[in-house]
């Protein structure tokens, strides 16, 4: 609904509808946690919209236009660009993207930094050539840095998924202004990248570092396929997370933001830092016994956790037979 329309109140029906649809995706199953996590995120979600329609109206009533791609009044658009980021997940208002992310399953977080994402997207890219460049630069900085700085210290695999859409989004929002085609090819790649990275972790059952350790003694292929992913959201060539990172830090040279180019290389080496930690250990890194088992070490079988009792019992009987026996 959001990507078809062309009146502002339709595009914030969809986003409305969006966010409401993920919502039971997300509490299930239900416990505290994941409520927890749904209601940072309707609250966070609720503010930005609550934003939007404040924007949308005060540009209608200034220009008396309804139109998407009517947005010429700054103070609406500065409102409706700080909205979007909000929902975004861009810095400063990032807070809330790892604390949800943790705290729902692998399928919903997969879905929240994923798909989420196209809606506001697709807003930022039709009201693009309204934007405040100075505005767009500093979300943009503020998140790559913050993107990979706060991914550093985080053992928890969602938590640095998170982090690392983080500093995605602040790639696609600096260049939504000089080349709106730019940031909807990053998003490709962006989704296409993080979808299957998640569906490897939802695969194996594995939300934290060190469990990554023995998976070369589960699937070998799966953990190639991991550090293939991961050194493509680092944006390593040849793979394809390095082709959109160059082609943007091509243009913003092009148009004389050599300094804002610099900012983003440099923070990309903070992604790649931790990037480069979780393929040491998956992959660099052997399990330290030869372990032939398809399993988990915890995963105890019916059949030798019925027979505890019983052996339980017998050496309870054989107990006081022992002196005698000596």
């Amino acid at each position: 609904l959001t990507l078809m329309s062309n009146h502002w109140l339709m595009a914030w029906m969809g986003l409305e509808i969006n966010t409401l649809a993920i919502i039971p995706m997300m509490t299930y199953p239900n416990n505290m946690r994941n409520t927890e996590s749904a209601i940072k995120y309707f609250l966070m979600q609720a503010t930005a919209s609550m934003i939007i329609m404040f924007a949308i109206i005060y540009n209608a009533w200034m220009t008396n236009q309804w139109t998407l791609f009517q947005v010429s009044n700054e103070w609406a658009t500065t409102f409706m660009t700080l909205a979007l980021a909000m929902k975004l997940g861009l810095a400063p208002f990032h807070f809330w993207v790892p604390e949800v992310t943790q705290g729902i399953p692998l399928t919903s977080g997969m879905i929240l930094l994923t798909w989420q994402k196209i809606a506001p997207t697709s807003i930022l890219y039709q009201i693009s050539p309204s934007l405040n460049m100075n505005i767009l630069v500093l979300l943009a900085v503020s998140s790559t840095l913050l993107g990979g700085w706060g991914g550093l210290n985080q053992t928890h695999l969602r938590k640095i998924l998170a982090y690392s859409s983080i500093a995605h989004m602040g790639w696609m929002t600096v260049i939504a202004l000089i080349n709106p085609s730019l940031m909807i090819l990053n998003l490709l790649i962006y989704i296409a990248a993080t979808m299957a990275m998640f569906l490897c972790l939802n695969l194996t059952s594995t939300t934290k570092i060190n469990a990554l350790s023995n998976m070369w003694n589960k699937s070998a292929p799966m953990t190639i396929t991991i550090m293939i992913i991961l050194l493509s959201l680092g944006g390593l060539p040849p793979l394809t997370g390095f082709m959109p990172k160059w082609l943007i830090l091509q243009e913003l040279i092009i148009y004389n933001n050599i300094a804002t180019a610099m900012l983003l290389a440099l923070s990309s080496l903070l992604n790649l830092f931790f990037y480069m930690r979780i393929i040491y250990t998956s992959t660099l890194t052997m399990f330290p016994s030869n372990n032939m088992s398809k399993f988990q070490w915890f995963h105890t079988s019916p059949k030798s956790t019925s027979l505890i009792p019983s052996m339980t019992i017998i050496s309870a009987m054989l107990l006081p037979l022992s002196p005698l026996v000596i």
